[in-house]
């Protein structure tokens, strides 16, 4: 009895690693497949209609794919300086900027920083790994969730160079209410191609992307109009891929 529950057990776990592994293959796969061919939705996007179209649904999503050269490189050089500054120098994680994250967070959290707690909490997490993230996986957040990203951002800087993966990122990262895309997000909020971005214009959108769908209603923020001062200041010493 004891043998025939061992053998069991093993088959279950053995199973439980082809899955992974077969999982991974998938993964590995759908990059190469991307790094000639544009992706034409995300997991994030999928999930995000899904929720507010419970609600609404006959809402609209707006994504228009448009190739890196037709992206303004102000917006470029202001999301890079605004979201991974060394996004040209690391493979796909920084861990220099996620142990800075770490310590201001805890600065935050135990209010040593008088003033500053409404700054918003960092997470250090690279265009590469927020690429990872939007591509393939859900918004839950756990070790093994976390741990799967570390493996499918290292499986994009192995496929990709920077370039593409910075093109993909601009065409699908959220930017406001059923806006995805730097062309859906330059149209919404400017009137404007994605080319034709202004510096001060590419430096709000840069601002807004880690609370996108909260700028997109509150685009007289304070901190929106500092941030995008400081961003513009500091923006053409980023290096593009």
């Amino acid at each position: 009895m004891m043998r025939a529950l061992l053998k069991w057990s093993l088959r279950i776990v053995l199973f439980a690693i082809a899955l992974v592994f077969a999982l991974q293959l998938y993964f590995f796969a759908r990059i190469g497949l991307w790094t000639t061919f544009d992706p034409s939705s995300t997991a994030f996007m999928k999930s995000r209609m899904a929720l507010v179209r419970e609600k609404n649904p006959d809402a609209t999503f707006h994504q228009r794919w448009v190739p890196y050269g037709a992206i303004s490189d102000h917006l470029k050089r202001a999301v890079i300086t605004s979201e991974d500054a060394r996004f040209a120098e690391h493979e796909g994680v920084d861990w220099d900027a996620i142990e800075k994250a770490y310590a201001n967070n805890e600065k935050l959290k135990s209010g040593s920083r008088p003033g500053r707690q409404r700054a918003r909490i960092k997470g250090g997490s690279t265009i590469t790994q927020q690429l990872a993230k939007n591509l393939f996986l859900s918004g839950e957040r756990s070790y093994l969730r976390k741990g799967q990203e570390l493996v499918i951002t290292y499986m994009l800087e192995f496929w990709m160079k920077k370039q593409r993966i910075l093109e993909i990122y601009l065409n699908v990262v959220e930017w406001g209410n059923g806006v995805f895309g730097a062309e859906a997000a330059a149209r919404h909020y400017f009137g404007v191609s994605a080319a034709q971005l202004s510096a001060s214009q590419a430096a709000q959108l840069a601002v807004m992307l880690p609370n996108p769908r909260f700028y997109d209603t509150h685009r007289g923020s304070g901190y929106l109009t500092r941030r995008s001062a400081a961003i513009a200041r500091w923006m053409p010493d980023a290096e593009l891929p």
